[in-house]
């Protein structure tokens, strides 16, 4: 019997000690699933706050985007207002009656005469006529171009270019600023 009581206590010894490995095997793994629950949350919570960081960057790119596009939109809608400005005030300048066209070329002749004397006249063809007897000019010479005209030296050296678009032309981009604000404000 003796050697039963001590096979008794060997086996109870092992398994208290069986049980006591296994509960502290049970605390070491409870552990460990707390430590990685904490680590995925961590990582969630990490990922959550990359991800919303990321959308603000893609809305504000998004709204930037828009804004640019806004912008783009209304320039192009003014140039094409400032540009259409241009067109009717060119045509008004080309319509203008042969009366008052005869006394815009007087004014250029006498005006451009401070730098060609004597000058040389290019016209569009028909308003030669309009010159009539202008002082000072050695020739008036008819060709297709459009409405104004162009001084020349004697010998050809230089050239002043009075045509109506040209004027308007420099006019308009001296000018443009000042266009602008009267149209939009």
């Amino acid at each position: 019997m003796a050697l039963d009581n001590v096979v008794g206590q060997i086996l109870d010894s092992a398994n208290k000690e069986a049980e006591k490995l296994i509960q502290e095997a049970e605390k070491e793994k409870a552990a460990i699933l707390q430590q990685a629950d904490e680590n995925i949350a961590a990582k969630k919570k990490a990922q959550e706050k990359e991800l919303e960081l990321a959308l603000a960057r893609l809305r504000q790119q998004e709204m930037s985007s828009a804004e640019l596009e806004a912008k783009r939109v209304v320039l192009n809608a003014k140039k094409a207002a400032l540009d259409e400005a241009f067109q009717e005030t060119l045509k008004e300048l080309n319509s203008i009656s042969s009366t008052e066209r005869a006394k815009v070329y007087g004014k250029i002749i006498t005006k451009a005469q401070s730098v060609i004397p004597n000058p040389k006249v290019y016209c569009p063809k028909g308003d030669a006529a309009l010159l009539g007897n202008a002082m000072g000019v050695r020739a008036v010479i008819e060709k297709d171009m459009e409405p104004g005209l162009i001084l020349e030296s004697e010998d050809g050296t230089i050239s002043l270019d009075y045509r109506f678009k040209t004027v308007l032309e420099g006019v308009w981009e001296k000018e443009l600023k000042n266009v602008s604000n009267i149209l939009f404000g």
